[in-house]
């Protein structure tokens, strides 16, 4: 019998340090032909640096597929949930990223 991708299983592991989670509260997506970026930042009140805490690069075709899956749970929890209300009074309006912490 030949092994396609629906019969494979993939086993998944975590460590304990990357399941604690980051938390993040302003992300940043850029792309270029290739890849796109996405970069996950803590904003802390009253400090005004932010630190990007985790970045992601995803190839295009995977980047859709991400944005197929958010929607899809975006969608389950505003059933059972109700509507996510966007609150855009607390944007960061501008946000520069200085590589390897230059200034």
């Amino acid at each position: 019998m030949e092994n396609n991708s629906q019969d494979a299983k993939l086993d998944i592991s975590i460590s304990e340090a990357v399941a604690s989670g980051t938390y993040s509260n302003l992300q940043i997506v850029q792309h270029s032909p290739t890849e796109f970026i996405v970069d996950f930042i803590q904003i802390m009140p009253h400090v005004p640096k932010a630190q990007v805490k985790s970045r992601i690069i995803l190839h295009p075709v995977h980047a859709k597929k991400l944005l197929h899956a958010l929607q899809d749970n975006i969608a389950r929890y505003e059933m059972t949930f109700g509507k996510i209300k966007e609150d855009t009074s607390s944007a960061v309006p501008y946000a520069e990223i200085n590589p390897m912490g230059k200034a």
